[in-house]
């Protein structure tokens, strides 16, 4: 989820560079305006001009978020062959976002938690987020010629692979998660339509 340096050339990329980080390491309510703009290196007269709001910040950053997330996580499962290679390729990339040293789980699920009851919008866009990872494994596997709805049994073992590992520290939740999800794969095939 890195930026290149021309996309950190911009205020605005510096500021949602930063924010991001920020709020991803510490939480939405630790971080305030000002510490952004030490990080981001943009004045807060600018910051302001950008973002009237920290609830403006934040509902980009998520934007920006799982837009990035979802990117690489397609373009890595994408180049694997279709079928039940790709589905499963889902948890390797999930077994290595585990493993970045400042993984702190889903900054969808934390952010929920922290602002969901209070802001609709954050809560709007969680739910987006994990929709849009739904339909995404539902293509998954309807691809592999199993039924649409083994996606949501699997998008549980990811997301619940997602809690452990980010409590744990430990990144294998996700390799025993797939595991999981290629015996319900494996079954979900062999078994006849009705």
């Amino acid at each position: 989820m890195d930026t290149t340096a021309t996309e950190a050339a911009t205020p605005e990329d510096r500021v949602l560079d930063a924010a991001g980080t920020l709020f991803y390491g510490r939480g939405l309510q630790a971080v305030g305006m000002d510490a952004i703009r030490a990080a981001s290196g943009v004045s807060l007269k600018r910051l302001y001009q950008l973002y009237p709001s920290k609830d403006s910040l934040v509902e980009a950053c998520l934007r920006r978020r799982d837009a990035r997330w979802r990117d690489a996580l397609a373009r890595y499962a994408d180049a694997r062959p279709a079928g039940a290679e790709r589905v499963l390729a889902v948890f390797d990339w999930l077994h290595q976002w585990f493993g970045e040293p400042d993984f702190r789980g889903c900054a969808f699920v934390n952010s929920f938690g922290e602002l969901g009851a209070g802001s609709e919008a954050v809560a709007a866009l969680a739910r987006a987020h994990k929709d849009a990872f739904r339909r995404y494994l539902t293509g998954l596997v309807t691809g592999a010629g199993a039924p649409a709805a083994l996606a949501d049994q699997l998008a549980l073992l990811a997301e619940g692979a997602i809690v452990t590992a980010a409590i744990s520290g430990d990144a294998e939740p996700a390799l025993r998660a797939k595991e999981a999800a290629r015996v319900l794969l494996e079954a979900a095939v062999a078994r006849p339509n009705p």
